[in-house]
């Protein structure tokens, strides 16, 4: 049968959202106030605002008769799935957020989640990370999940601490430097 005559399967809608880690069995999911508030951001935008477009276009290109080769249509409608995809991913996540305010923790030396920690290894090379939520770390900002094994092994530990972690290349030693925390946001 040609390509062309196959049915799109709703197999594919069933995943909810792009390859983030799960969260740990029984674990939380943690989330900065700021990082929760760009996640709630996000939801409402695309309810209030993406899907509606879609739905627009998608509805314009079916009145215009033939769908098999509407590209409008085809798009769209796959636009549409790739949308509520995101809005269940994101209201299940929001619904199981628990919101920590890292800012309870200022002045502390001890490594809590919100944390800025500056750490060496025990090759001497330095590294500042900030541990926060699954949904909001981002790698290239120097953010780390806080079930990454790095924030694992830094968790609770103290400045001078010397903590063990397990690598691919064996176990590492890293001390730590420096702890820090945002302060609170007084309101305006």
């Amino acid at each position: 049968m040609n390509k062309a005559f196959t049915r799109e399967t709703d197999a594919d809608d069933d995943d909810d959202g792009p390859a983030l880690p799960p969260l740990p069995a029984g674990g939380k999911n943690y989330v900065t106030p700021p990082g929760y508030a760009r996640l709630r951001t996000e939801l409402l935008e695309l309810i209030d605002t993406e899907r509606p477009k879609v739905v627009d276009v998608v509805h314009w290109a079916a009145s215009n008769g033939d769908r098999s080769e509407n590209g409008d249509y085809l798009y769209g409608k796959k636009r549409l799935r790739e949308i509520d995809r995101r809005i269940r991913f994101l209201t299940k996540r929001l619904e199981i957020a628990e919101v920590v305010d890292p800012a309870v923790h200022a002045g502390s030396d001890q490594v809590f989640f919100g944390a800025t920690v500056t750490y060496a290894d025990d090759l001497g090379n330095e590294r500042t990370i900030t541990i926060m939520g699954i949904d909001e770390a981002d790698s290239a900002q120097g953010q780390v999940s806080w079930v990454a094994p790095v924030s694992r092994a830094l968790l609770k530990a103290r400045v001078g601490d010397l903590v063990k972690l397990a690598t691919p290349a064996g176990v590492r030693e890293l001390e730590v430097l420096r702890v820090a925390y945002p302060t609170r946001q007084q309101p305006d």
